[in-house]
């Protein structure tokens, strides 16, 4: 781990750090492939309805957020939900915000996430990462994540397509 790199679970405090972070990366991220509109104009709003919504989920016990810091500056974040009912932990969202992606951030999130579905006895992770975002599907599959599934998505008004990607946990 990144010596100035830090984890520290959320609280219903964070909510707006959490949706701002949040909007940055995807606002990064998905630069030319959701609409600029959205991302100008809608993504701040709905992203805040978004994790107020969520943080009563992680308050029932029913999904974890973890927010990364370097030397106390907050820099990252993922949300993890409680195994299904195939043994598999849900990675809801990781962002680190741009400066800081490349730095070990992800890694260390990721790593986070394995720990925590294996003290849950999950059997392995899952996610969904948009089609053409190429560089986050880079960075899965360099760290051992494979593609089991591809399906129609809506985002932002607009028709695409996720991808599923699962991680055994050995």
């Amino acid at each position: 781990m990144n010596a100035n790199l830090s984890l520290r679970a959320a609280n219903p405090d964070d909510t707006a750090l959490i949706a701002s972070m949040h909007a940055r990366s995807w606002g990064s991220a998905y630069r030319g492939i959701l609409p600029d509109t959205y991302l100008e104009r809608d993504l701040q709003a709905e992203r805040i309805s978004h994790w107020n919504a969520r943080m009563k989920d992680v308050a029932a016990g029913a999904a974890s957020v973890f927010i990364a810091e370097h030397e106390g500056e907050p820099v990252g974040f993922i949300c993890l939900v409680e195994p299904d009912e195939t043994g598999s932990v849900l990675v809801d969202n990781l962002h680190a915000l741009p400066g800081h992606r490349g730095l070990g951030t992800g890694t260390v999130m990721l790593d986070e996430a394995a720990r925590w579905a294996r003290s849950r006895g999950a059997r392995q992770l899952h996610l969904c990462v948009l089609e053409q975002n190429g560089a986050a599907i880079g960075f899965y599959e360099s760290r051992g994540w494979t593609c089991a599934e591809r399906e129609a998505d809506h985002m932002a008004g607009i028709d695409l397509f996720s991808l599923r990607y699962v991680l055994p946990l050995g």
